[in-house]
């Protein structure tokens, strides 16, 4: 039976415009599996993160294309991007965003109430389980300037978590933590992709924990080079 991957990536350029035109990402062909926890590495400055955002549809590719589980986003209008990021894609980053005039369990229940198809019973009930399965019960009515540097994280986990996206793409998310909540955030990954089967693509500077992942993606200049165990 043949697979459909999670995220694909064919041919794959991204050109800034301007006096002087900036490659971003050159020529890319990437191919993620469903359930597969993937490191994305490479020096300072090499296209990290425009990969990512790239491959979670935040920005387009002047040429080439990305399918999302089979699905072709290159004429997608802006909507239709938008409905895939919301259904299918969560997202976490180095600094997690989170409203600060929110509450964890109301930052938590931001995606659900944007996508408008559950109840107020209903999100509150999932953003409490989330919150739960992260180790917050007793953080659900803190601000974020009341957390840890590790709780704002798992925070953005949850809220990632929130709309059971099958795809999470984190960049650089243990970035601003100590090794032992890097180690926390990573350990949540590893139960996310090899207990619920969800697809992870992580940009990381850490060998160590990108050595916990399935596979590594190392790009240079913009280019992919041979992906590695």
């Amino acid at each position: 039976m043949t697979i459909t991957p999670a995220i694909e990536a064919r041919d794959v350029t991204r050109i800034l415009p301007g006096e002087v035109p900036v490659t971003l990402v050159r020529e890319v062909d990437v191919i993620i599996q469903p359930g597969e926890l993937v490191a994305v590495r490479g020096p300072s400055g090499s296209g990290k993160s425009s990969l990512l955002y790239l491959l979670g549809l935040l920005d387009r590719p002047t040429t080439g294309s990305i399918l999302i589980e089979g699905r072709e986003t290159e004429r997608m209008d802006e909507d239709d991007l938008a409905e895939v990021r919301l259904e299918r894609l969560g997202f976490v980053f180095q600094f997690h965003f989170l409203l600060p005039e929110f509450s964890v369990l109301k930052n938590v229940m931001i995606p659900m109430r944007r996508l408008g198809r559950f109840s107020s019973g209903d999100m509150r009930n999932r953003a409490m389980s989330l919150i739960a399965a992260l180790g917050l019960e007793a953080e659900r009515d803190k601000h974020p300037d009341q957390l840890s540097g590790g709780q704002r994280q798992r925070t953005a986990i949850a809220r990632a978590l929130a709309n059971d996206p099958s795809i999470i793409l984190a960049d650089e998310p243990t970035g601003n933590l100590d090794t032992k909540n890097g180690t926390i955030v990573f350990d949540i990954f590893s139960r996310l992709a090899r207990e619920e089967g969800r697809t992870v693509v992580t940009v990381t500077h850490d060998p160590t924990l990108a050595a916990l992942c399935d596979r590594e993606i190392h790009i240079v200049d913009g280019r992919v080079g041979m992906a590695v165990k």
